[in-house]
């Protein structure tokens, strides 16, 4: 929402020529918030770790869509398929996810180990 608003500054035109730094930052930001909310109603963890795992979320996240793009562009793809006509195709919903959660598990299995 952030990057459509008022995104200016490409993060990786080559690549992905929509995303901008200020929707990343933006999503980043909407992370740490969404982390503080889960916090206070899941105190399973502490407030820093919790701060950090929305952190990996973004990095990978941000990280995952782009790799996907990537391959898309590289292959010469644009959709990846026709069931959400105009989103890109079913692999843009779960492109985040495909280096977010093997990240967080590592960085949940990181804190359990000390």
């Amino acid at each position: 929402l952030v990057g459509s608003l008022i995104g200016k500054h490409r993060l990786f035109p080559r690549i992905s020529p929509k995303k901008s730094w200020e929707g990343s930052i933006g999503g980043g930001v909407l992370a740490l918030v969404a982390a503080w909310a889960l916090y206070h109603f899941f105190p399973i963890m502490q407030l820093w770790q919790w701060m950090g795992m929305a952190l990996v979320v973004v990095i990978f996240g941000t990280w995952g869509d782009l790799v996907e793009s990537l391959m898309k562009r590289h292959l010469g793809i644009k959709d990846s398929g026709n069931i959400l006509p105009g989103h890109g195709g079913i692999l843009d919903r779960f492109d985040s996810s495909m280096l977010a959660i093997p990240a967080v598990v590592v960085y949940l299995y990181t804190l359990s180990a000390f």
